[in-house]
């Protein structure tokens, strides 16, 4: 079984914590009392308002990319740097901020293209018409 961490703990009452690990951690919270022990703790340091440089780090997402720049990244339209660390920050990390944010992009990008192709259709029909009338054909 994989040792249920206080950075686990942490995520797991700040509802960050990724799908494939819940399960884990509710299952240990359940079953073991040194986990559940462990888990109150953090929620005391979580209560007590714990400030130090990684907490603020990690509560204000000081690493987390712009919405703007995961559209970019989802156009594939950044800097090759900046696209490297964005893929680094979703992948390896697995910031579920910013993986549900890039979800909520996708989506909308996708909802958008039905419009845009039936616009499209309508310019190329349109542009058509107005060209065999110019050419007499």
């Amino acid at each position: 079984m994989t040792p249920i961490t206080r950075e686990m703990l942490r995520d797991y009452i700040h509802d960050a914590l990724p799908d494939h690990e819940l399960p884990l951690v509710e299952r240990a919270l359940r079953d073991l009392p040194s986990v559940q022990a462990l888990f109150n703790q953090v929620r005391q340091e979580l209560d007590r308002g714990e400030h130090s440089i990684g907490a603020i780090w990690r509560r204000e997402r000081l690493s987390c990319p712009t919405r703007e720049q995961l559209g970019g990244f989802l156009l594939d339209a950044l800097d090759p740097d900046l696209h490297e660390y964005i893929a680094f920050h979703l992948k390896t990390v697995g910031c579920p901020h910013c993986s549900a944010n890039l979800d909520d992009l996708t989506k909308r990008q996708a909802e958008a293209e039905g419009p845009v192709k039936t616009r499209r259709q309508r310019i190329l029909k349109s542009t058509a018409g107005v060209l065999r009338n110019a050419t007499g054909t």
